[in-house]
């Protein structure tokens, strides 16, 4: 274990360990919510050099979950993941447990391992699909053999701030002693207005001095689609296929692939996104960095779980730990 994890950490802290990391989206939400990570799990080196470049003193363990132990994280307060998506996302054959790339089973083993006080397992809306109903039942059966309660809950990134719609399942187990006082995020409904795309752009396609970013943004005037593509086995840096492309182009965006820069004055086409942009619709701070060329850091950020999404149920998970629960609002917080 980093040693650097335990003199850095407050006394007031939680603490985690978090698998399948990816690009930080998760790990920006747990950080803001004040969880202390003593491990950072992840496969790809891309999305590993930039957990290292905008975060040099997490603890950054490169390779494959299953060779990780958590044998000597007993006692942290939290396992958290995005766990891949391919065995359960509608773009994909949906294998579920056929698939070699599920790795809720390895979850389990890790929670099983240094029982937290809880687990929160971010994956696609597929895994709602009925015909996971048995595989989500026996994920739910052996986490209540552990001493937890499991549910799941379908979140809408938009409900939580972020300017695209992105639906995403959340798995939460909560240990039983604990279990009473967990209550779920709710949806931002008043008192913070969501962003269309236009709003949430427009400095940026501005930025260059393109005389019609105004323009431009007036008519981008809805929020943005799920921000899809991404996958190892599709294209390079684009937004994802042709239905994808449409859904864009009907917000004055061309998907056909992204661009290095934003547009110059007298530009007269159709704008392509940059990768600063494509981050900032997944809720990333100004600040966050991306290792690696424009088609990985891309995936990256297209498979990245939105901040203040996963800010919201930490929150909510922290609260059931310490016992501060009420059935209210959970503020999601802008990145």
């Amino acid at each position: 274990m980093n040693e650097q994890c335990h003199t850095n950490r407050s006394t007031t802290d939680l603490t985690c360990i978090e698998i399948c990391s990816g690009a930080g989206g998760q790990a920006i939400g747990l950080e803001q919510a004040g969880f202390n990570a003593l491990a950072h799990v992840e496969y790809d080196r891309h999305a590993c050099a930039t957990l290292r470049l905008n975060r040099p003193n997490w603890n950054v363990v490169e390779g494959d979950v299953r060779n990780f132990t958590a044998k000597e994280f007993k006692g942290v307060d939290l396992v958290a993941g995005g766990v891949p998506c391919p065995p359960f996302s509608k773009a994909g054959k949906q294998l579920g447990s056929e698939d070699e790339r599920d790795l809720f089973p390895e979850a389990l083993r890790l929670v099983d391992e240094c029982r937290p006080k809880a687990v929160m397992l971010e994956n696609v809306r597929g895994f709602l699909d009925a015909v996971f109903t048995d595989y989500r039942m026996s994920l739910k059966k052996e986490l209540k053999a552990m001493g937890y309660e499991a549910s799941w809950h379908l979140l809408n990134a938009s409900d939580f701030g972020v300017p695209q719609l992105r639906p995403r399942v959340v798995v939460v187990a909560i240990r039983k002693d604990l279990v009473s006082n967990f209550y779920p995020p709710m949806p931002l409904t008043d008192g913070v207005p969501i962003k269309t795309v236009g709003e949430t752009l427009v400095d940026l396609m501005a930025a260059n001095g393109w005389e019609r970013a105004f323009e431009w943004a007036a008519n981008a005037n809805e929020i943005a689609p799920t921000l899809v593509g991404g996958s190892k086995k599709h294209g390079g840096a684009d937004l994802g296929p042709t239905r994808a492309r449409k859904a864009w182009a009907s917000l004055g965006v061309n998907g056909i692939s992204l661009a290095n820069t934003a547009p110059p004055k007298g530009f007269a086409e159709m704008p392509r996104l940059t990768l600063r942009m494509t981050a900032r619709i997944q809720g990333f701070p100004d600040d966050w960095q991306f290792a690696g060329g424009k088609t990985a850091a891309y995936r990256q950020i297209g498979n990245a779980f939105p901040p203040p999404v996963a800010y919201a149920v930490a929150m909510r998970i922290k609260e059931a730990i310490n016992g501060t629960a009420t059935n209210q609002r959970t503020n999601a917080r802008q990145a």
